[in-house]
């Protein structure tokens, strides 16, 4: 009977044995994280704070001690150019003052201003301390020039003249204020390059043009020759595609073709003393065609008589200051 009324064994999962304090130590994981966690900002917040009042004393110093050092206060600029241009004029497009630390003054822009101006190639500037900049200056030298026809506001046409380089770039002469004279304004006339569209000449831009770059080119290369000492070029027309007629002060015309400038110059001074000693001026000539050259001479009495000149010298261009 006893086997009948024997009791069955409790069920173990529902017996009060010892219980893990799972709370206890999460909420101990989550207080060392939150530890953790605000002394890597407080590290985070000083190393960035120290960052920043080291910083603002570095720069509070370099300006106490460099930028605003009146020891390093500019006494003279020494302006050095191979042109025509005053150093007052050069002196203020540059934009320096004298008392600027020499230190604080952005040498870049000095430069960018300077070679804004049409007029200047290239220019170069540098400190040399305690108290002097110097500027370098590498002018353009104009070598033609170009007439643009312009109204009066009250009627009628006015000529406005351009110089160009050799390169191409447009240049306006300076005016002084003492009567209207141009202050870069060679010592002889230049010739005059016309057939350019009017489009095209805008000072501080670069014509690009092939006749007009071949018509710069023959300017260079007549000075080279001979012929620059007793003929002189008054135009050269570039309107016709592919060639470049010269009007020289005699009158004569003479017809380029845009490539071998140099050997064809050397036909013109063929012709040319072939001329003299047969007591001749060339009225027309046509160097385009490479064989049997198209000639038509007049008797010299019927042209005006040859000044001997002194050819130009163009200054020699270095292409770094």
């Amino acid at each position: 009977m006893r086997f009948w009324f024997k009791r069955k064994p409790a069920n173990r999962r529902l017996g009060r044995g010892h219980v893990l304090d799972v709370k206890l130590r999460s909420s101990q994981v989550r207080a060392a994280r939150a530890r953790a966690a605000a002394l890597g900002f407080g590290a985070v917040f000083a190393v960035i704070f120290g960052v920043y009042v080291a910083w603002r004393t570095g720069d509070w110093a370099l300006n106490r001690l460099v930028y605003e050092n009146k020891a390093f206060a500019i006494e003279e600029v020494d302006i050095q150019t191979d042109g025509v241009l005053s150093k007052n004029l050069l002196w203020r497009w540059g934009g320096v003052k004298l008392g600027q630390n020499l230190l604080a003054l952005d040498l870049a822009r000095v430069k960018r201003d300077l070679e804004l101006v049409p007029l200047i190639q290239l220019a170069a500037v540098e400190r040399v301390l305690p108290h002097t900049l110097r500027i370098q200056i590498i002018e353009r030298e104009p070598i033609a020039q170009v007439n643009v026809p312009r109204l009066r506001p009250g009627g009628g046409v006015d000529l406005k003249c351009y110089h160009l380089d050799s390169d191409g770039w447009v240049m306006q002469p300076l005016v002084d204020n003492s009567g209207g004279i141009t202050a870069t304004q060679p010592p002889e006339p230049l010739p005059i390059v016309s057939g350019i569209s009017y489009n095209e000449i805008q000072p501080g831009r670069r014509i690009e043009a092939p006749q007009v770059q071949a018509a710069l080119r023959l300017i260079l290369a007549f000075e080279h020759t001979p012929l620059a000492s007793a003929l002189e070029l008054r135009r050269i027309d570039v309107s016709t595609p592919e060639t470049l007629v010269v009007t020289t002060g005699q009158g004569a015309e003479v017809t380029f073709g845009m490539s071998d400038l140099e050997l064809q110059l050397r036909r013109w001074r063929e012709v040319y003393e072939e001329g003299l000693r047969l007591n001749k001026a060339i009225a027309a000539l046509d160097l385009a065609v490479s064989n049997n050259i198209p000639a038509r001479l007049l008797d010299a009495s019927a042209v005006p008589p040859i000044t001997p000149k002194t050819p130009k010298t163009f200054r020699n261009k270095k292409k770094h200051v």
